[in-house]
């Protein structure tokens, strides 16, 4: 047998094993799940980011639970079980590459994101934007957004262009400001700004949510070092200037190199 098929069949019957003599598994729920699954997700992120492929197997395993799980509650429910997941999902990824399954041919990978549009629509999608989840992170939706649109044909045609459109949307920025608008006007125009921002990113081919995290990462590596250079010389930080932390700081950046 197939031990791929075996490895899977065995995470099956211990979970039926959890759901019956589990005190915690038994009290779970679909809704008591959801954050739990939220974090595990973050987790592998975590892990991705730091390339990590132990930590990826690992959470990946973990994610693997919890699907396995919501498809043992809702077999439960007599609403679906894990073959009609996994049947699901093989059907939606034939219908969706006919340039594999039928006698579509392709040219590249950006025909292939147009056509996958164009089949979501076909199914009963009633818009483009329609399948974008409402609770995503927000700089993650404006990916999607961007993402989705242009399969739909809706695009800049050079990166040029687009940068245009973030120094038009910084120096709108910069006049509400100067002019003392409200804060919604403000608001707005940053958001504008940000958005032309991960347009940009993506035309020279750069994520913007792992940029910014990366950035994260190193600015808190930096900071987490000013403060444990300030501790050994008996300070804390409200005592320092910031002429005297800017010391420390450049020396964080060197170590990095």
């Amino acid at each position: 047998m197939d031990p791929r098929l075996t490895a899977f069949e065995r995470l099956l019957n211990i979970m039926d094993d959890l759901r019956k003599g589990c005190p915690w598994d038994m009290k779970q729920t679909i809704e008591s799940l959801r954050y739990l699954t939220i974090e595990e997700t973050y987790e592998l992120s975590d892990a991705i980011l730091k390339n990590d492929l132990d930590g990826v197997r690992e959470e990946l395993g973990d994610l693997m639970l919890h699907l396995v799980f919501y498809a043992k509650i809702g077999k439960e429910k007599n609403a679906f079980d894990i073959t009609d997941v996994l049947e699901g999902i093989s059907e939606k990824l034939i219908r969706r590459h006919p340039h594999i399954y039928g006698g579509l041919e392709v040219v590249d990978e950006e025909e292939v994101k147009r056509n996958w549009e164009k089949i979501k629509l076909g199914e009963g999608k009633k818009t483009v934007l329609g399948g974008v989840p409402e609770s995503m992170a927000p700089l993650i939706k404006a990916i999607r957004i961007q993402e989705k649109v242009k399969g739909a044909g809706f695009d800049w045609e050079k990166p040029e262009q687009v940068w245009e459109k973030v120094v038009e949307e910084m120096n709108e920025l910069q006049d509400e400001v100067k002019q003392g608008s409200s804060q919604k006007k403000i608001e707005g125009e940053f958001g504008d700004l940000l958005f032309s921002l991960v347009n940009y990113a993506r035309f020279i081919n750069v994520n913007p949510d792992e940029a910014i995290e990366k950035t994260n990462r190193k600015f808190i590596k930096r900071f987490n070092y000013l403060e444990e250079e300030t501790n050994k010389i008996g300070k804390s930080l409200d005592e320092m200037s910031l002429t005297e932390m800017d010391v420390y700081w450049e020396e964080a950046k060197k170590l990095e190199n």
